[in-house]
């Protein structure tokens, strides 16, 4: 970390390193669109991806907590896709999302709607990682809520359903409560996780088409080992930890109002 710190206030191209002091930072700030490209695409990214990966897994936790006959075996089917390596999930999706040979534009032709171009159109592509993101719901998230789940007494559900609170009052008056602090925790990493989104920009992609899908660790990946300006990459890096950083501390600052503990206790 120390050696990347001092590389971005040099030119560095693997062959000569000269220091330039901030240049490398301005030039982000002020001279470089695709830098706030970039940063506007994971943005837009993140501001989607994470409230339906965290809704997704946290419906499909609540459903795997039901007692029910062969509960480990729909949990391990809702876990395996999260097993799949992110390449080989990603070369999948670029057959899903295919404009002609593509298993979802079938499905949609079989309801008489034309499907989009996906990955191919700038108006689409970028929601088309959305959507992608969403087929890994079922993983280590899902396990995070399951387990915050079976953590919450059930003489709380008891003494609701005496004073008459069930299926959606209780769930809001008791299990959003209880399950506050899980949330928080998976909303941190899923923020953390979202802006550094790579593998499926990467693979499917390219950043393209026009920089749709440009994303910013994957500009901080062309600038580095594509571009070899190893110094202005490591300034990226300096600017999205300082960005992580500030969205975690506000995080953390704002969990006071809605993240609760056992005896109504606030964080």
């Amino acid at each position: 970390m120390l050696t990347s710190l001092y590389l971005s206030f040099c030119k560095y191209d693997l062959h000569t390193l000269t220091f330039v002091g901030g240049k490398n930072y301005e030039v982000l700030l002020t001279r470089d669109p695709l830098f706030y490209k970039s940063l506007t695409n994971t943005m837009l990214y993140v501001l989607f991806s994470v409230p339906l990966g965290l809704t997704g897994s946290l419906l499909i936790a609540v459903l795997l907590n039901q007692k029910v006959k062969g509960l480990p075996i729909f949990r391990t089917m809702f876990y395996l896709p999260s097993l799949v390596p992110a390449v080989a999930s990603s070369l999948v999706w670029l057959w899903v999302f295919h404009p002609d040979a593509g298993i979802l534009n079938y499905g949609l032709s079989k309801l008489g709607i034309k499907g989009p171009a996906w990955l191919m159109d700038p108006k689409t592509a970028l929601s088309s990682l959305v959507l992608m993101s969403l087929w890994g719901i079922g993983g280590g998230r899902m396990l995070i809520f399951l387990a915050g789940l079976q953590g919450i007494s059930d003489e709380l559900y008891e003494a609701a359903q005496l004073d008459g609170a069930k299926g959606w009052a209780s769930f809001r008056h008791i299990t959003l409560p209880m399950l506050s602090p899980t949330i928080f925790f998976n909303l941190i990493l899923g923020i953390i996780g979202s802006f550094q989104v790579f593998t499926s920009a990467y693979i499917m992609t390219g950043g393209g088409p026009d920089n749709a899908t440009l994303m910013y660790v994957l500009y901080l990946y062309n600038n580095a080992f594509r571009y070899f300006k190893l110094g202005k990459a490591s300034a990226m890096a300096w600017i999205l930890f300082a960005i992580l950083l500030a969205l975690t501390l506000v995080q953390f600052k704002n969990a006071s109002k809605w993240v609760y503990y056992e005896g109504g206790e606030k964080e």
